[in-house]
């Protein structure tokens, strides 16, 4: 008579002496996520020194995002790109993986420029609107005293 795989993996744990929890951990154990942060993400990147910007949505990791937004920053000849907004979207309703980042669905960055400044004002935010997201890009900027326009918005 054939004896089925738990059970036989279950008589090898005892006759081993390891303890005994479910027969489903000897068999698959499920691997820990060790901070890996569930969702659909999205970066904007900025260089204040010349107003050059990227941006990337749809990545399936944080890293991902950051890392594209940069790229394409620094292919727009950005000389000093960084990362200045990160977002997420979540795949299902229930996600919840306990870090705390908020799930925001859009972003948005506005650039302006008041007639003195060497630089540009600008501001870069994420909501879970379009809208949200593009008004609180304009409050950091300036809003209409320093010119301020929405350069970039993207949603996942």
């Amino acid at each position: 008579m054939p004896i089925n795989r738990c059970l036989w993996l279950v008589l090898i744990a005892v006759f081993a002496g390891l303890p005994i929890g479910n027969a489903a951990d000897l068999i698959a154990p499920v691997p820990e996520r060790a901070g890996e942060e569930s969702g659909i993400w999205g970066a904007i990147a900025f260089s204040p020194a010349d107003g050059r910007h990227g941006f990337f949505w749809g990545a399936d990791k944080r890293k991902e995002a950051e890392d594209t937004a940069l790229e394409h920053c620094e292919n727009a000849k950005g000389q000093a790109c960084s990362v200045v907004k990160v977002f997420r979207n979540h795949r299902h309703w229930d996600d919840d993986d306990g870090t705390g980042f908020a799930y925001e669905h859009c972003a948005a960055l506005s650039v302006g420029r008041a007639a003195q400044a060497k630089t540009p004002f600008w501001g870069a935010a994420s909501a879970t609107t379009r809208r949200e997201a593009e008004q609180h890009a304009m409050d950091l900027c300036g809003g209409e005293e320093k010119q301020c326009k929405i350069r970039e918005w993207v949603c996942t």
